[in-house]
């Protein structure tokens, strides 16, 4: 029987706070020894670090500025196959549990004019996942740190109490109460740990998380910059602890089931975090706040794939994209989509099956700006399109310099020398690049000043 495959699915998870990332904490015991079985990327970097528009990207393979989705509160457009329309016709089972985010629609900080964000999501608004479902459209409005509810497939409410990520985590487990395996299966579970309650302005770890994680050693980039990291980091680990757990929990269950040898885990996480310290500054348009950010505290996120090929306990030092994720999942369970979907599959970056792959990464920002950026080993260069409300425009004609740096110099991205003659030709050469990206991924090619 062909692999079956977890996607384990955090929000807003910096990379920093795993273990087999360098956090000194022991924060993610259970996701080391993922990585010390499978193989870790060291450099992931997330396409969009909005929810919305990561989410869409992962279900059809697209970039949201060709779905449409480049900003939260737009509903998957109709039309697009999807990520789980593939996956069952390859013949597996389904299922999905947590966050959904893609079944509401409307303006930015409105009400939605289509709004499913705390009732049942319609079965032609899943994105053709037709099995075992456990989810929310916005999970924080249905629910906060503790208690909630959620829907499952028969569009019957499941209130939940206890901690939201065991909760979560123990709903994914029923699958398995059910499951027959007369098929393999795909289960997504969609965390939405450890991102911060949108109403409450606070990272809501459990219990007792202030007192257990009081000795944190907080991130250069953190520590220089400020925000409200400092009193929020406690509770930010104790909700990475918490995901961790169920993470062994899952494990210990596939293992009880006689499922773990055949199936493949990843784990990843659609964004960062920067704490408040970044988009200070006049083209923000009013969000400065966790992500949004061309820098890698927003972009830099834990992926680790474990299972199948999968093995051996490598660490890949090349940069990755997380969009990436769609087409992988859809080779190990024997889909070839070719260019229906943007990427590579993974297990040839592994492999080092290509010689000539662009060791490098772009990023499309949206609702703080209309941003682009491409992050190579040496260099994070990106831009900005001035006087253009990121929440209203997907895109733009007209580009200007946002920062650049130096990473060899300025690992932590603290001094921009993107003005600074010395780099003009590094300058030069990035934007040829990024706008090689841009056309690319957009089908125009825009102008970029300094």
């Amino acid at each position: 029987m062909p692999n079956n495959i977890i996607f384990y699915f955090t929000d807003q998870q910096r990379w920093d706070t795993c273990g087999c990332f360098g956090q000194p904490l022991d924060i993610t015991p259970n996701l080391d020894q993922l990585a010390r079985e499978g193989v870790k990327f060291d450099n992931a970097f997330s396409p969009q670090p909005v929810c919305g528009p990561c989410r869409a990207l992962f279900q059809t393979g697209k970039w949201p500025t060709e779905t449409g989705c480049f900003r939260n509160n737009i509903m998957l457009p109709a039309g697009v196959k999807t990520l789980g329309s593939y996956i069952e016709e390859a013949g597996y089972e389904t299922a999905y549990i947590g966050k959904w985010h893609l079944a509401s629609d409307g303006e930015l900080e409105k009400p939605p004019t289509i709004d499913h964000t705390v009732t049942a999501i319609p079965r032609e608004l899943r994105g053709g996942y037709t099995g075992f479902w456990r989810a929310a459209d916005v999970l924080e409005f249905t629910s906060h740190g503790y208690d909630g509810f959620v829907f499952d497939e028969n569009d019957r409410r499941i209130d939940f109490k206890g901690y939201r990520a065991d909760c979560i985590n123990d709903l994914a487990l029923e699958f398995f109460d059910q499951y027959d395996g007369k098929k393999p299966f795909f289960m997504t579970i969609s965390q939405i740990e450890p991102h911060h309650q949108n109403d409450r302005k606070h990272y809501e770890g459990p219990d007792g998380s202030k007192e257990r994680f009081k000795d944190f050693v907080l991130p250069e980039d953190l520590k220089a910059l400020g925000g409200n990291a400092a009193e929020e980091y406690p509770d930010y680990l104790g909700q990475c602890a918490s995901l961790d757990e169920n993470l062994g929990r899952l494990v210990q269950r596939l293992k009880d089931e006689g499922l773990y040898d055949n199936t493949v885990i990843i784990f990843a996480s659609d964004h960062g975090s920067h704490f408040m310290t970044r988009n200070r500054d006049g083209h923000l348009n009013g969000y400065d706040d966790y992500k949004r950010s061309c820098h890698d505290g927003a972009l830099h996120v834990p992926l680790v794939i474990a299972g199948g090929p999968f093995r051996g306990g490598g660490a890949v030092k090349e940069i990755v994209s997380t969009a990436s994720l769609p087409k992988t999942i859809l080779a190990l369970a024997g889909v070839d989509v070719g260019d229906a979907m943007i990427g590579e599959n993974l297990l040839d970056v592994v492999e080092k099956k290509d010689d000539n792959r662009r060791n490098e990464a772009f990023a499309q920002i949206s609702e703080s700006r209309v941003g682009r950026c491409l992050r190579t080993p040496d260099y994070l260069y990106a831009v900005y399109a001035p006087g253009v409300n990121g929440g209203e425009a997907a895109a733009a004609d007209e580009y200007a310099d946002d920062f650049l740096y130096d990473l060899g110099r300025d690992p932590h991205q603290l001094n921009n020398v993107v003005a600074d003659p010395a780099y003009a030709q590094a300058k030069a050469e990035l934007r040829t690049r990024l706008l090689d990206w841009i056309e690319q991924a957009e089908g125009a090619r825009p102008t970029i000043t300094d």
